[in-house]
């Protein structure tokens, strides 16, 4: 029987390559919209929302940039010599949003996932923003699918802790949102590449005082991303029923990731941030995954989105990696 999900419009834009190679599958014969009947492991899910945006920001475009994409890039990986055609993987197309109503948007993104998850009970979503503050509704949705507590692991230049009152829910809150409204505990929270000059003293306060631990993006390049990963996931893991990472491409150093509103010197390099979301990837306990920030409009040749989708790929590598 065909199933509709609520709040979730088909993909917008939807790519096909009139030319094939029969020995190449590229993304777009890979992750092609849900048919609404067929099971399926991976969703794609995008949030076009970025209303809610502190800087100036298209992120609302980022769903149909990376699709866009689809047809540039294939389903196999050669530095894990694993094809992605192993997960059964389809486009759900995007959340519905308010054209002025942001308090109705976050709304939305929270009933859609949570339809979501009544329609398609352990999907692993992998959801496209929209800024930052589509994750706080994100991880509400994603915590009622489950009877314990769940953990995040943040990969971001910003703690995201901003106070609620100087201007309601944006970009700026999610973690705020999340620890006020009870969802997620501090000490199931790992900060991974928080950079200097991007964040005041008083947040760094706050955040310690909900026992949030950070790692800074001084500490991935001194110490290696591996091992601060893997203390990530423990932290985010340890007492918690599952793990929802959230990728802010603003961690990026500017040179890797010029695409984005809010860029820093001296971030992360691309190999450390595919190294980070591929281990993460490996983890059973990672049931949800978002990557967020990005403005089209401001990215030369698409590189920050060809990234992101780079991001999620390697992401996904890791979840084969699962079965292996």
């Amino acid at each position: 029987m065909k199933r509709r999900i609520d709040l979730l419009n088909p993909p917008e834009l939807v790519r096909r390559s009139n030319w094939r190679d029969r020995f190449e599958t590229k993304v777009s014969q890979w992750l092609t919209p849900w048919d609404g009947e067929e099971p399926i492991d991976i969703g794609f899910i995008g949030v076009p929302l970025s209303k809610t945006s502190i800087s100036v920001s298209a992120a609302s475009m980022t769903p149909n940039a990376l699709r866009e994409l689809f047809p540039a890039v294939t389903t196999y990986s050669i530095d894990y010599d694993v094809d992605l055609q192993e997960l059964r993987a389809r486009d759900l197309g995007d959340i519905q949003m308010h054209p002025t109503d942001l308090f109705r948007c976050h709304a939305n993104i929270e009933q859609a996932l949570t339809n979501v998850y009544q329609v398609l009970p352990g999907l692993l979503p992998i959801i496209a923003g929209g800024d930052h503050s589509i994750t706080c509704p994100s991880v509400k949705a994603f915590k009622k699918q489950f009877d314990g507590k769940v953990g995040i692991v943040q990969i971001d230049s910003h703690m995201d802790v901003r106070n609620l009152e100087d201007g309601g829910p944006t970009n700026g809150t999610p973690i705020r949102g999340l620890l006020e409204s009870g969802t997620v505990e501090g000490r199931h929270i790992a900060q991974v590449g928080i950079h200097s000059f991007a964040n005041s003293k008083p947040y760094r306060e706050y955040a310690l005082s909900q026992g949030i631990t950070q790692f800074t993006a001084r500490q991935v390049a001194r110490e290696g991303i591996e091992p601060l990963i893997h203390q990530a996931m423990e932290i985010a893991g340890n007492g918690t029923e599952a793990i929802y990472v959230t990728v802010d491409m603003d961690v990026l150093d500017q040179a890797f990731g010029p695409g984005v509103p809010a860029m820093v010197p001296a971030g992360m390099t691309s190999w450390q941030l595919l190294d980070a979301v591929y281990i993460l990837g490996q983890n059973p306990k990672v049931k949800g995954f978002d990557v967020v920030c990005i403005d089209p409009l401001q990215d030369s040749r698409r590189a920050t989105v060809r990234t992101a989708l780079h991001v999620i790929l390697t992401f996904l590598a890791g979840v084969v990696m699962r079965k292996h």
